[in-house]
């Protein structure tokens, strides 16, 4: 990790994000990269100007300037990695202000960059049913070893609960509520939630679960999922067994484990289901981000018309 251009200020801001703002190590390690290319632009280009006779013309000269040169250079950087440094900025000199060192922020000049909206990219029903099916024109999606059965059951807990990969990976036996039938995951910041199952799921777990423990030796049965060794599954695992079962039934480019999450979410906006349900099953802290998926809903009322009505 890069910290050699870091000024004793910035250090202790990111020993604070760290420790007591609890941020994951990633965004510790992205703020820390930005810093240091911000006060390395600094000290070479106005001589290692104080911290109190910075303004945002040195910020914005630093966002077009400094970065010639690096493989993100202003020519190509994407408006979220610029929005991603001028936040890493908005929050160290929030600090500073805080600490007394300044009296007001730079940044307060600054504008990020408009971030353009991306439809989710998500799997027609008619795919998933023929996932679901385990047949493509006859053909057979998953084998019927042990691997076909644990491809299929992240297939539908992906699809049919909509959580995350991560959430996926740190299922434990005891998460499965068999009785009340639903499920708990943990996540992002630690928080926990409550997913309602399918009686068929709930089926498809315990019978997953039986064939683990009568076909595996020894396998680790504090998971739920496991691969043919009887090992806890793996990120990148899960995603081959998802982007190879994508593969079957859909053209489009993205076959990760989010479009399953993303393909949930759609499917039940496009059948009525109300926003803020879906906001709560999907883990959504705020209604803003849910609501990304109705615009899937409008572009298949659009494609309707335009196919359907003799105006259109």
């Amino acid at each position: 990790m890069k910290e050699d251009h870091l000024i004793p200020l910035a250090k202790e801001f990111l020993a604070y994000y760290a420790g007591v703002k609890r941020k994951s190590p990633r965004t510790v390690e992205l703020y820390t990269v930005n810093l240091s290319q911000f006060f390395e632009y600094l000290a070479l280009q106005y001589d290692g100007i104080p911290l109190k006779d910075i303004r945002s013309l040195h910020i914005q000269s630093w966002l077009v300037d400094g970065l010639k040169g690096r493989p993100e250079s202003p020519d190509t950087i994407a408006p979220g990695t610029i929005r991603h440094k001028i936040s890493t900025l908005r929050s160290f000199f929030k600090y500073a202000v805080r600490q007394q060192v300044i009296g007001q922020s730079p940044m307060v000049k600054v504008v990020s960059p408009k971030l353009r909206k991306r439809l989710p990219v998500f799997v027609e029903q008619k795919g998933m049913e023929q996932l679901e099916q385990n047949s493509v024109e006859g053909e057979e999606i998953f084998g019927d070893d042990f691997k076909g059965a644990t491809a299929q059951l992240i297939i539908a807990l992906l699809y049919q609960t909509g959580i995350r990969q991560a959430e996926l990976l740190g299922i434990k036996l005891y998460d499965v509520d068999v009785s009340n039938s639903q499920i708990k995951v943990l996540g992002k910041g630690n928080k926990e939630r409550i997913i309602p199952l399918s009686n068929e799921l709930v089926h498809h777990i315990q019978a997953y679960d039986a064939r683990k423990r009568q076909e595996l030796e020894n396998p680790e049965l504090e998971y739920l999922l496991v691969n043919e060794k009887g090992s806890r599954v793996s990120k990148g695992y899960v995603y081959r067994l998802v982007k190879a079962a994508l593969s079957q039934v859909t053209t489009i480019s993205k076959r990760s484990p989010h479009v399953l999450r993303h393909t949930f979410a759609t499917h039940l906006v496009n059948n009525g289901a109300q926003l803020n349900a879906v906001k709560d099953l999907l883990g959504h802290s705020s209604l803003a981000s849910t609501q990304v998926y109705t615009h899937n809903t409008i572009e298949s009322l659009k494609k309707a018309y335009r196919q359907a009505h003799p105006k259109a």
